[in-house]
């Protein structure tokens, strides 16, 4: 896969302080895949008087995705949980991979890469507990969050600055665009105001 060179002073700045090796494993990222509870939200579960559930979600996460999937970069949604709130925030977001309720995720993650023709080491996944840990030892590029236990945070190649919830997806899509070279195309008031619809 070609990818333009990295160019851009802010693509620079991103990737400044990230190992060489772990740049070229986002670099080869073709399929992104995200854990929910703890990675999207802050992974805090709140219960209204009559038992529903909510969920609070990052704009700034949101608007990371949806670039992801505006380079061309498959963006896929696995939680163990199910509920409508996902179904919703995806299909504000455009993603269509979306698989609730499971529990093995590493045959998923297989099954995806599989099903979009690329082999593991082009998929990326973002995960927090011990159920992304089997997914987040066999894709290319494993990511976590900086609240995640000790044995999740060890393997991975890459953590985020900021918790779950609050931007670390986000981070985690700017570093993937930064390494493929594709973030500086969205640095401009043009490309800004594409991209502008529901985060």
């Amino acid at each position: 896969m070609n990818f333009p060179t990295i160019s851009h002073p802010v693509e620079a700045l991103i990737l400044a302080k990230i190992a060489p090796a772990v740049i070229e494993r986002a670099r080869q990222v073709r399929v992104m895949v995200f854990d929910v509870d703890g990675v999207l939200t802050d992974g805090c579960l709140w219960y209204g008087e009559h038992g529903e559930l909510m969920k609070r979600f990052n704009a700034l996460d949101g608007h990371g995705l949806r670039l992801l999937r505006e380079s061309g970069i498959t963006v896929a949604l696995i939680t163990g949980r199910e509920g409508p709130i996902l179904a919703r925030r995806a299909a504000e977001l455009g993603i269509a991979l979306v698989q609730q309720g499971v529990r093995d995720k590493s045959q998923a993650v297989t099954a995806l890469a599989r099903e979009q023709g690329c082999s593991l080491s082009e998929v990326g996944y973002m995960g927090d507990d011990i159920i992304d840990l089997p997914a987040l030892q066999r894709v290319g590029f494993a990511a976590s969050v900086p609240n995640a236990p000790a044995y999740i945070s060890q393997l991975a190649h890459w953590i985020s600055t900021k918790p779950g919830g609050s931007g670390a997806a986000r981070e985690c899509c700017d570093v993937i665009l930064a390494a493929q070279g594709r973030l500086g195309a969205f640095l401009n008031p043009g490309a800004m105001l594409m991209s502008g619809a529901i985060q």
